[in-house]
């Protein structure tokens, strides 16, 4: 028996409809023509690819912290030369 090969869209499509438009994997699979356990495999494997490792979160929450000290930084430089600004608006008037 000759094996059927499923393109990436169409397994992408058949997913979304399980997990974004709620229908039932035995609906789509009869739909579709295909076997549920394959469609239960691809879902499976579209859930896992969604996980990040621990190293990605911990390196996103350092940059996170970076960005964030930054901003705090160039907010309080901003702040100092708005000050500056108004200062020597009145002193030339």
């Amino acid at each position: 028996m000759k094996r059927t090969k499923y393109t990436t869209e169409f397994k992408l499509e058949a997913v979304k409809q399980i997990l974004e438009k709620g229908h039932s994997a035995t609906d789509v699979a009869s739909r579709l023509g295909v076997p549920v356990g394959l469609l239960y495999t691809w879902t499976r494997k579209l859930k896992g690819s969604d996980e990040k490792p621990i190293e990605d979160v911990k390196a996103l929450q350092a940059e996170m912290t970076k960005l964030k000290a930054e901003l705090r930084r160039t907010t309080e430089e901003r702040d100092i030369l708005k000050k500056a600004a108004a200062y020597f608006a009145k002193v030339s008037e």
